[in-house]
């Protein structure tokens, strides 16, 4: 089995360098009017505006889905028995898992920033943006976290097109290799590739805004992002857990999602860790929406507080 102890060391030191300031945050009306300076986003059940910082953000609802509860998709090697018990404990039903898909939205004085852009044609991310009120020109910049077709499939269209005709794609060297090589995704490439701007590990993408972070395991080049604005910031994790009780509390247990299962492991442990300990505000993509909250460590194990 793969330790990989010195990148899960630099994970944690990358995260603990992320966490919120502890100096006095600026006084709540000040920020309140520096919000108010950006445009709101529109609300609705599929639409969940919300801030960070001076920033306005807003959850994109794009799909549900429930894959079976038989130790095929996550608990891999574990026993019904077992995943029962977790879930009946947090009053949740053990026939299904109920996962569900929501990339991020955030605005800023001249950027609109996505963060991943759902399934595409089959999903409901357009509703979405509609309710929010962005028209799919606005926005400035895409970031992916990884090349699964439930992150990149709405960057095209039905017609194969751009959906996002003005948006630079940022994505990681060792993502954007990975999808130049998944032949199912040839056409999808062939298209973003003007609009594919690679980037380092870890790399700021939109300096004091959105710094890359290197949370490994899930895919050859998985990034999770770090949104700051003043002393507040919103950690996106991608897909470093997929469900917000078995993932949480359970880190150990196996995801079929992931390409490096004992890396990511180590690393769904060292963000569950970094992350209670620091108070670090987290958005979940398949959480349930709006997928907003954080984790705090109780007697041992860690749990999902949502918003």
């Amino acid at each position: 089995m793969r330790t990989d102890t010195a990148l899960v060391t630099m994970l944690v030191a990358s995260l603990a360098s992320c966490s919120p300031a502890t100096e006095e945050a600026a006084p709540a009306e000040t920020a309140e009017a520096a919000a108010a300076a950006i445009a709101a986003f529109g609300a609705g059940e599929n639409a969940s505006p919300f801030a960070i910082g001076s920033l306005q953000a807003a959850s994109l609802k794009d799909a549900a889905f429930a894959p079976a509860n038989d130790n095929m998709t996550l608990a891999i090697n574990e026993t019904k028995a077992d995943v029962d018990a977790l879930l009946t404990a947090a009053g949740l039903a053990t026939d299904v898992l109920q996962l569900s898909v929501q990339p991020l939205i955030v605005r800023t004085a001249d950027r609109v920033l996505l963060f991943d852009t759902g399934n595409g044609p089959s999903g409901m991310l357009s509703a979405s943006m509609a309710t929010a009120g962005v028209e799919p020109g606005a926005v400035t910049d895409i970031f992916i976290s990884h090349s699964h077709g439930d992150h990149v499939g709405g960057l095209v269209g039905a017609d194969g097109a751009l959906a996002f005709p003005n948006a630079a794609v940022h994505i990681s060297v060792n993502e954007w290799a990975a999808m130049q090589a998944n032949a199912q995704l040839a056409s999808l490439v062939t298209t973003v590739t003007p609009k594919v701007a690679t980037f380092e590990p870890g790399a700021d993408r939109v300096p004091g805004t959105v710094k890359a972070v290197d949370i490994q395991g899930h895919t050859p080049g998985h990034s999770g992002y770090l949104i700051t604005s003043g002393e507040a910031s919103l950690l996106y994790i991608g897909d470093t857990m997929h469900h917000s009780v078995i993932s949480v509390q359970r880190p150990d247990w196996t995801i079929a999602f992931d390409g490096d299962a004992p890396l990511a492991q180590e690393s769904r442990k060292a963000v569950l860790a970094s992350a209670a300990g620091s108070g670090q505000r987290v958005y979940s993509v398949h959480f349930p929406f709006p997928g907003l909250g954080k984790f705090e460590n109780r007697d041992g194990t860690f749990v999902w507080v949502a918003e």
